[in-house]
C-alpha cells in the first residue's frame, strides 16, 4: 500500500468535504476509522445500533446544520434502504455513506457473499452513486464523493472492500 494508512486517507478525504457529523455502526475493517472520528475534537460521533438508525440520527444533523457521514458495513444496506428512500430520497438530504464492502473476494465468511453481490445493484436501484477507490486516491474520491451527495441532495456510497482494507492484491 506504500505506506498509505486507509483509515487516514478516508478520513483525510471527510474533513476536507467538511464532514463534522459521523455516525457509524460496528465492523471490524471500519474499527480505526471509526476510533479516528471519535478522537477528533471537531467531529460529533455518535455511535448507532442499526444502519436505519444511524440514517436518521444523520439525517437530523443535516437539518440541525451538520455535514454528516455514516460509517457502516454493506450487510446493513438492506436494514436502510427504506429509510435511504423514504427520508434522504424524498427530502433531497444529503449523507457521505462509507461502506465496508463485505462479502467480494477474499471473504472468510461465506454469509457475507449474498449481500457483498447485491451491495451495488442495490445502490444503482436507489439511485445512490457509488465509489470504489484504491487507498492511494481514497482522499480526493471520498471528497468528491461529498461534493457529489451535497450538490444533489442525495445520499452517495464510498465501497471499501476488503482488497481497499489490506492492499489491492489478495
Amino acid at each position: 500500500m506504500n505506506g498509505i494508512d486507509p483509515s487516514r486517507a478516508v478520513y483525510a478525504g471527510m474533513k476536507r468535504a467538511g464532514i463534522d457529523f459521523v455516525a457509524s455502526v460496528p465492523c471490524v475493517n471500519l474499527d480505526r476509522l471509526i476510533a479516528i472520528a471519535a478522537s477528533d475534537p471537531d467531529t460529533t460521533h455518535v455511535p448507532a445500533t442499526r444502519e436505519e438508525e444511524g440514517v436518521g440520527i444523520c439525517a437530523g444533523a443535516y437539518l440541525g446544520g451538520k455535514r454528516p457521514a455514516l460509517l457502516m458495513q454493506n450487510s446493513g444496506l438492506g436494514n436502510s434502504i427504506n429509510a435511504l428512500a423514504s427520508l434522504n430520497g424524498l427530502y433531497r438530504i444529503p449523507l457521505l455513506l462509507i461502506i465496508s464492502h463485505r462479502g467480494g473476494e477474499g471473504e472468510t465468511i461465506a454469509g457475507q457473499v449474498p449481500m457483498g453481490r447485491m451491495t451495488p445493484k442495490l445502490l444503482e436501484a436507489m439511485q445512490i452513486p457509488r465509489f470504489a477507490p484504491d487507498p492511494s486516491e481514497a482522499e480526493d474520491i471520498v471528497a468528491q464523493a461529498a461534493k457529489i451527495a451535497w450538490a444533489d441532495g442525495t445520499p452517495a456510497a464510498v465501497l471499501l472492500d476488503i482488497r481497499f482494507w489490506r492492499g489491492r492484491s489478495l
